[in-house]
């Protein structure tokens, strides 16, 4: 029996696929291609790996401090059960992350094969996809580095290539890593032939990744086993330390040791895989894999469109219309509004930097924000006041808490509200209302069995997320 932990890469920001995807819930956690998250679907890809010769445990998540409850409700949604959830306190790209992973499996005295993958890619052919991973495992189990390569169907430029020697399938011998190149080049590998994608997803041991990583980057090993010792335990949830973390060189899994492998004493295989793959960088790969009517068009939501031709509509909160336009990308969510050329979908990154660097929030949060408990959508907001709709779920509730500059008013318009307030508690239903005063602890509670609506509205000289002192949080959000 092969023994094989999945490990999920959950970093990364999405830029390119503002306005839906932001700092705050990244591309990875959004529906873009089907009922799934691009997350979930890379988790019921690695738990169907499992048969009679291969083994899979519960996966293993690298993921930031701010998606870990993101990560882990979107998981059991799934079905799936957590094995660890490493998060990370500052991004150190993909090196690090899985350092941190193969510590972790080593932490329990055992050797598994890890396979691991990002966490925003789409795979159109599952069963390919299968059969490829199955592939690469059964050759790591021999001590091997193995990498996942897409044969190209264009000249891309917009990837890392991988160059192989020829040799008998389905594992070919990898000769050297090329970087992302130019047109002419790019079109140069692809008349030659040998040279693939790099997917961005491994298969190996992990003492091999350690051994592989003592040997090219030993500074690399160093400073992640220090951050690892520093580490702290909240259920699943692992931190490493948080200054020895900050301290550790950022450098991905290719350039710290895949790169150096060929010719070494770490022998290194790839596997191609024909599934249909995509890493939706931009909003035109989101098209490319989209089902489209007959003008080509591929639209989300609500749309109507006369005499248009390849575009792409994501419509979130209200109708959209275009009338006699090609090629165009529409994105429309209820705080912003993404107009582009399809051909120019790469430079949406520069709308983000400039959104960063004047301090407005559009990047970093939708105006319906989730939390471990539930949601909060800011509804109007102005001066000294805001109305916010908030859904807690059922047997959930807010922290203990106090505002040093509003004071809120609570109407419940769905299920049954337990309110803390100073040193009362009541039950509220439909229709009924209470006012927390300015510096007054409270909590909100469900102790329904369906969701809890409420409006908010706050008041007061400051209206800012961060006027929150926690006293008491089933989250772990009072540190």
């Amino acid at each position: 029996m092969i023994n094989i932990t999945p490990v999920i890469l959950c970093g990364g920001s999405g830029t390119r696929l503002w306005p839906l995807s932001r700092t705050g819930f990244p591309k990875q956690f959004l529906c873009l291609t089907g009922h799934e998250s691009l997350f979930q679907q890379a988790a019921l890809r690695l738990a169907n790996l499992a048969s009679p010769e291969i083994s899979v445990a519960a996966p293993v998540i690298v993921s930031g401090e701010d998606h870990r409850f993101l990560a882990s409700e979107q998981l059991r949604e799934t079905g799936i059960g957590l094995g660890q959830a490493l998060l990370e306190p500052v991004g150190r790209n993909t090196a690090p992350a899985l350092t941190l992973a193969a510590l972790a499996a080593i932490e329990a005295g055992q050797d598994p094969i890890l396979v691991v993958t990002p966490a925003d890619q789409t795979v159109a052919k599952p069963a390919a996809f299968t059969t490829a991973m199955q592939q690469a495992i059964a050759e790591a189990a021999t001590g091997s580095i193995v990498i996942l390569g897409i044969q190209p169907d264009r000249p891309e430029t917009g990837y890392g290539y991988i160059k192989t020697a020829v040799s008998p399938a389905p594992t070919l011998a990898v000769e050297r890593f090329v970087e992302k190149p130019d047109a002419a080049t790019a079109q140069t590998y692809l008349d030659e032939g040998g040279y693939y994608w790099n997917a961005g997803m491994f298969v190996l041991k992990a003492s091999v990744w350690l051994k592989a990583l003592e040997q090219f980057r030993p500074d690399i090993l160093q400073a992640t086993q220090q951050a690892w010792d520093k580490r702290s335990t909240d259920a699943a949830f692992i931190r490493p330390g948080k200054a020895e973390f900050t301290a550790i060189p950022s450098e991905s899994v290719d350039y710290a040791v895949m790169e150096h492998c060929p010719g070494s004493v770490f022998p290194i295989k790839m596997v191609p895989l024909d599934a249909g793959w995509n890493d939706l960088g931009a909003w035109d790969a989101v098209w490319n894999v989209l089902p489209k009517d007959d003008n080509g068009n591929a639209h989300l939501g609500d749309v109507l469109t006369t005499n248009s031709h390849n575009t792409l509509v994501h419509a979130t909160s209200r109708l959209v219309s275009l009338v006699g336009v090609r090629d165009l990308v529409v994105i429309e969510t209820p705080d912003a509004v993404l107009v582009a050329d399809k051909s120019r979908s790469q430079d949406v990154k520069h709308i983000v930097n400039a959104l960063n660097a004047s301090g407005r929030e559009e990047h970093t949060l939708h105006r319906k924000v989730h939390r471990p408990w539930g949601w909060y959508d800011s509804i109007d907001e102005e001066g000294r006041f805001k109305v916010k709709r908030i859904q807690v779920k059922p047997k959930a509730s807010l922290s203990l808490q106090m505002h040093h500059h509003r004071a809120e008013h609570w109407i419940v318009v769905k299920g049954t509200a337990e309110i803390t307030n100073g040193e009362k508690t009541l039950l509220l239903t439909e229709n009924q209302s209470t006012y927390i005063p300015l510096g007054e602890v409270h909590r909100l509670a469900n102790p329904g069995t369906i969701p809890l609506e409420i409006i908010e509205v706050q008041s007061g000289s400051y209206l800012g997320e961060d006027d929150i002192v926690r006293f008491e949080d089933h989250y772990g959000r009072t540190k």
